[in-house]
């Protein structure tokens, strides 16, 4: 063989990586975003289902992070930060008002979320079995489960006819849902509900300071992402004032919180993790999934801390009970 053409041979073979490189697509970029601050144990979950669908953060797939961190008014910005990167999927768990942004703000890229009020009625689907257009996820359905919580409570407080409902203004679909829930259960009861409403750190001091202003007895916290994240003062602030609370996942009485009722977290963002992967694998027209796994958590350790008994029938119907 000619020298010239063993030359030729050897830098056609030498190139053969950089045109292979060329060649791959590009890694997905997930674009995140969530009400609230980073939660370790949910971002685990969602990173489990990413996993079942064979897709590893760092290795086949990217993830934008966006917070609002309490700071509602942040969500435009955010959101148009993600279309302008042209991120694959925009990924919106925990927040309908999240994913009614994002869905208002691109046609094309795929929203996946996790919603606790009806996704037909707040406008975010055309039905659940075929969304149309490009938003779907899971639904919640959390809530729908305020009066199961308020019967909870009133079972285990039965002489308190004075309840409190906290609510974020921040979140107004939630609150009006949850609230007009709490109204109606506790009037079939013959009892009262006093709406309080709090979407900062001071506001939910000011509130829990109100309580004892109101001669309230016991308080139930709406399900909402920024109330999660601020979940530790809550449960501190319910054991100063010695007030019985229930809240809507298990989070809070893995803090000290009194009682939960609600869909375990976890499992819901690993479904959505699961939804995720199945759209970057090019999967379309998936029907939204409606969460079917809940679970009725009891510190028994802070009823004691209260000074409460909890009846016998209350703790056999617990998925849980911390001692």
């Amino acid at each position: 063989m000619k020298r010239r053409a063993v030359i030729a041979l050897l830098g056609g073979a030498a190139a053969w990586p950089l045109a292979a490189r060329a060649q791959q697509p590009a890694m997905p970029v997930i674009g995140f975003l969530r009400p609230g601050s980073p939660e370790s144990v949910l971002l685990n979950a969602f990173r489990a289902g990413l996993r079942e669908q064979g897709f590893v953060e760092g290795q086949n797939v990217a993830i934008e992070y966006r917070w609002t961190e309490g700071q509602g008014d942040r969500l435009p910005t955010l959101v148009d930060d993600l279309v302008q990167r042209q991120v694959a999927v925009i990924v919106t768990p925990g927040s309908t008002a999240f994913a009614l942004a994002a869905k208002a703000a691109t046609k094309t890229i795929p929203v996946v979320f996790a919603s606790g009020l009806d996704p037909v009625k707040s406008g975010l689907v055309a039905s659940l079995n075929k969304p149309g257009g490009n938003v779907t996820g899971i639904y919640e359905l959390a809530a729908d489960l305020a009066a199961k919580r308020f019967e909870l409570l009133h079972e285990l407080v039965p002489s308190v006819t004075v309840f409190a409902a906290l609510v974020n203004p921040a979140n107004a679909i939630v609150a009006k849902t949850a609230t007009n829930e709490l109204r109606a259960a506790a009037s079939a009861l013959g009892l009262e509900v006093k709406v309080l409403e709090a979407s900062s750190s001071r506001e939910i001091d000011v509130a829990f300071s109100s309580l004892l202003q109101q001669r309230v007895g016991a308080v139930l916290v709406s399900a909402d992402p920024y109330f999660t994240s601020r979940r530790v003062q809550f449960a501190t602030l319910a054991s100063h004032a010695g007030i019985p609370a229930m809240y809507s996942i298990r989070e809070y009485v893995e803090v000290g919180g009194l009682m939960s009722y609600g869909n375990n977290i976890a499992h819901v963002w690993r479904r959505v993790g699961v939804y995720t992967g199945r759209i970057l694998k090019g999967e379309k027209d998936l029907p939204v999934e409606q969460s079917t796994k809940f679970e009725f958590v009891i510190n028994l350790q802070t009823a004691r801390a209260l000074g409460l008994d909890v009846p016998p029938m209350l703790l056999a119907r617990a998925d849980e009970v911390i001692e």
